[in-house]
């Protein structure tokens, strides 16, 4: 059986691996990535589109300049967009934030695992713990760095607004405000950087600990240690 400080201190990466899990499920499920205004003029009027979207579904409206609201309608991301750069890399942000899901459901299990048992295998340890939160954090990151980059440099909300309202002529500016669906991707980060510090602590006092254990020993007169 593990002793209890070590089930104290895995219990609590435990903790905060778990409330990592959780909040990337709340990243996937939620439409509130960014909001967007993409303004287009036209020969008439200009128009503005809203759209307010995830990662798989958003919504959006069209305003005129008249005073026109179009109502508000649902749309799914993908449907919405062709076979461009900005559909291959918001399928390239969901399969890193369903990859950094596995990697922080493996570190919740790693880090059970040694709080209720001494696992053998030294990957199973803090190694293991290390490594899944590690790459858990990596792979938000990517996934924080790569979707405003899909919006500024792919323009992803432009192609959007076309998929939703085709009769939409120039293009003449976007703005982008992002929501909390985006930026607690942030808490995410520090939960596993969290996680890694509470082991870190543990792995360090127990390497502390065994060396001081050690120290009689090499300090003791040679003929004591021959005897």
């Amino acid at each position: 059986m593990p002793s209890r400080k070590k089930t104290s201190m895995f219990a609590a990466a435990f903790l905060t691996c778990v409330c990592s899990f959780a909040i990337i499920c709340v990243v996937l499920a939620t439409p509130y990535w960014v909001s967007s205004k993409v303004h287009f003029s036209g020969t008439n009027s200009n128009v503005t589109v809203s759209l307010t979207y995830g990662l798989f579904s958003g919504t959006c409206e069209q305003l005129v300049d008249a005073g026109l609201l179009v109502p508000t309608k649902i749309f799914q991301v993908a449907a919405n967009l062709g076979n461009t750069k900005a559909k291959s890399t918001i399928t390239a942000i969901i399969v890193i934030v369903v990859l950094g899901l596995l990697f922080s459901l493996l570190s919740s299990g790693f880090t059970c695992t040694n709080a209720v048992s001494n696992p053998y295998q030294t990957f199973l340890g803090p190694i293991g713990v290390y490594t899944w939160n590690s790459l858990c954090a990596i792979f938000i990151l990517i996934a924080m760095i790569l979707f405003p980059v899909n919006i500024e440099g792919n323009g992803l909300s432009i192609e959007l607004s076309h998929g939703c309202f085709s009769a939409l002529q120039k293009h003449v500016k976007s703005e982008h405000t992002y929501g909390y669906s985006y930026w607690i991707m942030l808490l995410i980060i520090l939960l596993n950087i969290a996680s890694i510090i509470v082991i870190y602590f543990y792995d360090h006092a127990r390497y502390s600990k065994k060396k001081e254990q050690e120290r009689p020993i090499e300090n003791a007169p040679k003929d004591v240690i021959l005897f």
